[in-house]
């Protein structure tokens, strides 16, 4: 089993004991704010656990969709994901729970992964892309040292409205000067 530790958490491959409470996070309305109301369906989270436990055997490996396991309580609290692309590219993106937002978890853990990716995996470019709204995101990338690359203007439509999205990216270059 993969697993990145970091002061107060273990990063771990996802497993089907975190089922119940990675559906439980996808059902909260903070949560479900920034996403189509068809990527909050319960059983699309279920799928989603099978998957990524799945993913995590695959020979080369091309995605980390890791569980965030906080220490202290040993529970689950969310998710970080680092998806592999052509050219030495790859994204990033992370869920986690209500309860645990605003304590710095969430850039511990991306930023475990960002690090892992970059001196592991030879990443050259890191990317993210959310809805501009999501402010929260925009911070936590930016706190990485992400800067913004794009904004696709009205480019995603759900909830009745158009959202813009942005793109947000470092080069392991620059996350070695900034880190």
């Amino acid at each position: 089993m993969f697993k990145l530790d970091t002061p107060r958490l273990l990063l771990r491959d996802m497993q089907f004991d975190d089922e119940a409470s990675f559906v439980a996070i996808s059902q909260d309305d903070k949560y479900q704010r920034f996403y189509n109301e068809a990527d909050c369906d319960p059983d699309k989270y279920r799928q989603l656990t099978k998957l990524f436990i799945n993913q995590s055997h695959e020979v080369p490996r091309k995605a980390f969709q890791l569980a965030i396991e906080h220490k202290s309580s040993g529970k689950f609290i969310g998710t970080v994901c680092l998806r592999l692309e052509s050219d030495h590219q790859a994204s990033i993106g992370c869920g986690v729970s209500r309860l645990y937002q605003g304590k710095g978890l969430t850039r511990e853990a991306a930023k475990a992964l960002v690090s892992f990716g970059f001196a592991e995996l030879g990443i050259h470019r890191l990317y993210a892309e959310t809805i501009r709204e999501n402010v929260a995101a925009v911070r936590l990338c930016q706190s990485l040292g992400m800067r913004q690359e794009a904004i696709f203007r009205e480019h995603r439509f759900f909830k009745g409205q158009w959202w813009d999205t942005v793109v947000l990216a470092i080069l392991r270059s620059e996350w070695s000067q900034f880190h």
